[in-house]
């Protein structure tokens, strides 16, 4: 009798140890599955193609400058010796120039591929500029009746709805009867600047106002009254503007 008593509980402690094993793994089943990072947008993985690629493509303009420099100093001192052999008289005064021509052309070369590593400088910081300012309205999930954004260097609204470049009549009366003088337009449609950058700038113009003076804050109060879009900058930005002004329209994409 004692026999089977010892049999059950030794039965009954190796369900219990069984149970015990099995409540783990049938917790961690229950856990709510590890969140996948959100998927990114062909829009974003272009734009850090382009980051990249203009990364390796100032790399490659770097290996460039290291040699075209070489070249000034070789031409550097070709250009003393040929000095030194025309004030012995041993080469003309057109073979000098000759050598001069060619500490010239060393220069050029250092400088445009200089020029090129500071475009490529401001593509990359242009494009990064576009991405912040759209990923902070992103963030702050703004409706585009009453989206306003806010930061050190810039202003942008995002209007009501569509706005036509030839509805520019109704912001130019609004001005002109306020502060009795015609609204100062830098920019109307696609400019010089905006073909540089390549801005789609066909639809929209710059006004030469400080968004934070009291005419720049009368028409931005007045254009978001009217659903107006507008971007408003306080300063310089590369690529993207050159100093304080009034966007007025849809932000210009590149293309």
């Amino acid at each position: 009798m004692a026999g089977r008593k010892r049999s059950k509980l030794i039965q009954c402690l190796g369900v219990f140890a069984l149970m015990l094993l099995l409540v783990p793994a049938s917790i961690a089943q229950k856990k709510a599955p590890a969140k996948k990072p959100a998927p990114v947008s062909e829009l974003e993985k272009l734009r850090q193609q382009y980051v990249e690629s203009t990364k390796e493509y100032k790399a490659s303009l770097e290996r460039l400058l290291v040699l075209y420099e070489k070249s000034v100093t070789k031409a550097n001192e070709r250009l003393e010796k040929s000095k030194q052999l025309l004030a012995d008289g041993l080469i003309s005064r057109t073979e000098l120039s000759s050598s001069e021509e060619a500490v010239n052309a060393a220069h050029l070369k250092v400088a445009e591929v200089k020029s090129q590593m500071a475009s490529a400088d401001t593509q990359i910081a242009q494009t990064l500029v576009e991405v912040e300012s759209e990923k902070q309205i992103a963030k702050l999930k703004i409706s585009p009746g009453t989206g306003l954004v806010r930061t050190t260097s810039f202003i942008r609204f995002n209007g009501s709805g569509s706005w036509l470049l030839g509805e520019s009549g109704k912001i130019e009366s609004f001005f002109q009867q306020t502060f009795h003088r015609p609204l100062p337009i830098a920019v109307f449609g696609q400019g010089a600047i905006h073909n540089q950058w390549r801005l789609d700038h066909r639809n929209a113009m710059d006004i030469s106002l400080h968004p934070d003076g009291p005419e720049g804050q009368a028409l931005i109060n007045f254009m978001q009254r009217n659903g107006i879009p507008f971007s408003a900058f306080r300063g310089a930005i590369p690529g993207v503007a050159t100093g304080p002004h009034i966007h007025i329209g849809r932000p210009s994409h590149r293309y």
